[in-house]
């Protein structure tokens, strides 16, 4: 059965149609549908993995405080000053949380370059976005986080 409506334009809000698959309730059914383009540079849509960014802290330090002192170890005056220390990816990418046991990074790790880097990068990082345009923001809540960086290159194609 197809059913047309005609609206005129102006002509207010379209009414609200019910549709029914053609069984009883008992029959309905929900479909988890699990799947991503991230990761992905076979496609069309094409988003590689670029970076994995994550610390582990100890379980009673605040990360805040432990990154400052480590700066302060570095003769660092701040965390916008690591700007010029790494190079970083220069444009937008997609985050997406761990979605497991992916390895963090110690921050008692002896490379503190590496630490460094990788503070600076989840600075400049939300939960869903890198943007290395945005001001370097360290709280507990952003360096505890445990993200993978992908490239759009693909996706707005």
């Amino acid at each position: 059965m197809t059913m047309q409506i005609a609206i005129a334009p102006g002509a207010g809000t379209p009414p609200v149609l019910r549709a029914n698959i053609g069984g009883p309730m008992s029959r309905t059914r929900t479909e988890r549908v699990r799947t991503t383009l991230l990761g992905r540079d076979d496609n069309v849509i094409r988003c590689p993995r670029v970076i994995r960014l994550g610390l582990r802290f100890g379980s009673s330090i605040d990360p805040v405080a432990q990154l400052e002192t480590l700066l302060l170890t570095e003769c660092i005056d701040g965390p916008e000053d690591l700007r010029q220390r790494f190079r970083i990816p220069p444009g937008r990418l997609i985050c997406r949380s761990f979605t497991g046991n992916e390895h963090r990074t110690s921050v008692e790790d002896p490379n503190r370059r590496r630490v460094l880097k990788q503070a600076l990068m989840l600075g400049l990082c939300t939960a869903h976005l890198y943007d290395p345009a945005r001001p370097v923001l360290w709280t507990a809540a952003s360096l505890s986080r445990g993200l993978v960086l992908f490239e759009p290159e693909g996706f707005y194609a």
